[in-house]
């Protein structure tokens, strides 16, 4: 008879999604596998419940049915390893790994790293919002590429996402590994990040020194004797006033920086990669308007903003291909991440409220929830309403225009001269309502676009949040189990409070990245809306203009 798989929990997990199983720590549980699925493994716990747990949460016991001993084997690939994933020997050797990253990573200034190695003009795309909506309803955004980075896979809706292991994240971050003492490293002024007490709770320091930078003139350029083509865009940030050209995938590249760097900061997504069309005016276009609102929403962050690796994208010299590839590699190797980049964090010295702050997360997280929703449904009504007006409005108004031509051209047919005015006015009025027929197919571009732009970004940010939560939930859970276990005499009272002090440090910066979400949501969607209705009022003030040009035509008819 083969023997029976045994495990012992470690730490706690409490099941939140269907096929999930709880376990508490210390319990055994009979395992139907040892193959971990993602980092998951399969097993019955002890009260019969079967499901799927995180393989890094429990250590795999040896022997039989009647063994529980605890002895671990000794390659034991579960005892303590973060679920990351699958744990087996198919990569280098981390040394191997650097050396082959920085080879192939050298010559990105001239590389052919195309923005064709995703695609995504697929329906529900920002490239084709609405080549997809005749007979077949609206669209509705995609975040992708994104959300990828931060270990979400592609969805077709850009929905906020469940973790399914609610740790992992945690883990992967260096979250778990900050709040339990086990980061390390030298701090230099320049990296240090100050969280302040504001009137409303924790926030990030403002920017003493605030600026912009404007993204202009795409132009299209070509390498290898016009073999290979590329886009670049020119930018020039407000601090400096020297122009640089950069290109899609210098974008991509400094936001995986980015996403490495700060696990509890939002960075914003940069717009989808392209495969077909990637060179046509409206792909271009949408392209250029999705990476303006990516770089004033990177600009406004006080932390992102002052960042060294945003500011060698901003101000390294187009032409200096050298002082380029020292501050791409001084960034690939910043030790400042992960577990370490919490190190940076200095807070206000009161510390806070366990219990206030995760009442505050919970009420985050069930706004997100809500606004996603909502965003999600002005997004498709937008999108409706969007193809409409330039297919149906516009049809019907250009049929009315027609019918009132074909009445004036019937009119004409009496040969009178007295009713010569009359004909000619319901000529007018047919070019008039064929005018706003266009004046329809025109609108969205003006004011429905900006709107379902925004969505998007917003979309993007509302999907970053359950992992930035997770990590402040993990630090939570880590004090309660800290605090249980001084109370067990399993812990030194000292060890536990270090536990305390660093979980601070997670929920001043969460609570001040959420604070700033805040202040950006309300300025982005205050100032949008006042574009959308002037727009509208413009819109109907032309429509008005156009039909009382047409009736003073009957005035001597």
């Amino acid at each position: 008879m083969a023997a029976l798989l045994r495990a012992r929990a470690i730490y706690d997990f409490n099941s939140e999604n269907p096929g999930e199983v709880s376990v508490r720590e210390n319990e055994i549980i009979s395992l139907h596998s040892e193959q971990d699925i993602e980092g998951w493994l399969e097993g019955t716990n002890s009260k019969g419940e079967r499901g799927l747990f995180p393989a890094s949460y429990v250590e795999v016991l040896r022997g039989d049915n009647n063994n529980m001993s605890g002895d671990t084997y000794p390659e034991s690939r579960y005892a303590n390893v973060p679920s990351t994933g699958r744990v087996d020997n198919a990569f280098p050797p981390p040394a191997q790994q650097q050396q082959i990253y920085q080879q192939a990573s050298d010559d990105d200034w001239d590389d052919d790293w195309d923005d064709s190695s995703t695609v995504g003009d697929e329906p529900g795309t920002v490239g084709s919002r609405y080549r997809d909506f005749e007979g077949n309803g609206a669209s509705i955004y995609t975040v992708s590429t994104s959300s990828m980075a931060r270990g979400h896979h592609h969805k077709s809706s850009a929905t906020v996402s469940r973790n399914l292991n609610r740790f992992s994240t945690f883990v992967k971050s260096g979250g778990e590994a900050f709040v339990l003492g086990e980061a390390a490293g030298f701090v230099k002024d320049g990296d240090k990040i100050c969280v302040v007490m504001g009137q409303h709770g924790p926030e990030w320091q403002e920017n003493p020194y605030p600026f912009t930078c404007t993204i202009d003139d795409p132009t299209k350029q070509t390498k290898f004797k016009g073999m290979k083509s590329y886009m670049s865009y020119k930018l020039t940030p407000t601090h400096t006033q020297e122009q640089v050209n950069r290109r899609y995938k210098h974008f991509d590249w400094l936001y995986a920086r980015l996403v490495e760097k700060f696990p509890v900061i939002s960075v914003p997504h940069i717009p989808e990669k392209q495969a077909t069309g990637r060179f046509e005016e409206d792909f271009i276009s949408k392209r250029r308007k999705g990476l303006i609102w990516w770089m004033n929403h990177m600009t406004s962050h006080p932390v992102l903003g002052r960042c060294d690796v945003f500011q060698h994208f901003l101000t390294c010299s187009t032409t200096d291909e050298k002082a380029w590839k020292m501050g791409k590699r001084k960034a690939e190797k910043d030790e400042m991440v992960g577990a370490n980049f919490f190190l940076t964090i200095s807070t206000p010295p009161a510390p806070l409220d366990f219990q206030e702050v995760e009442s505050k997360i919970d009420g985050f997280k069930a706004f997100t929830k809500r606004m996603d929703d909502g965003a999600l449904q002005l997004n498709a009504t937008a999108g409706e309403f969007a193809r409409k007006q330039m297919g149906g409005f516009r049809k019907e108004y250009h049929k009315m225009g027609v019918s009132f031509k074909v009445l004036s051209q019937a009119f004409e047919m009496d040969q009178q001269v007295y009713s010569a005015g009359l004909n000619q006015a319901l000529s007018f009025t047919g070019d008039a309502f064929q005018s706003i027929g266009d004046y329809f197919a025109e609108q969205p571009n003006k004011d429905l676009d900006p709107i379902m732009d925004l969505l998007a970004l917003y979309q993007g940010h509302l999907a970053n949040y359950p992992d930035i939560i997770h990590v402040q939930k993990g630090a939570l859970t880590k004090v309660k189990e800290s605090q249980r276990h001084v109370e067990e005499g399993k812990m030194e009272a000292a060890q536990a409070e270090g536990i305390t002090d660093r979980c601070n440090i997670i929920s001043c910066a969460t609570l001040a990245e959420i604070q700033h979400f805040h202040q950006i949501r309300v300025r982005d969607f205050r100032a949008q809306m006042q574009h959308f209705l002037t727009q509208q009022m413009a819109f109907f003030h032309k429509i008005t203009a156009t039909l009382e040009e047409a009736l003073h035509k009957y005035d001597n008819a």
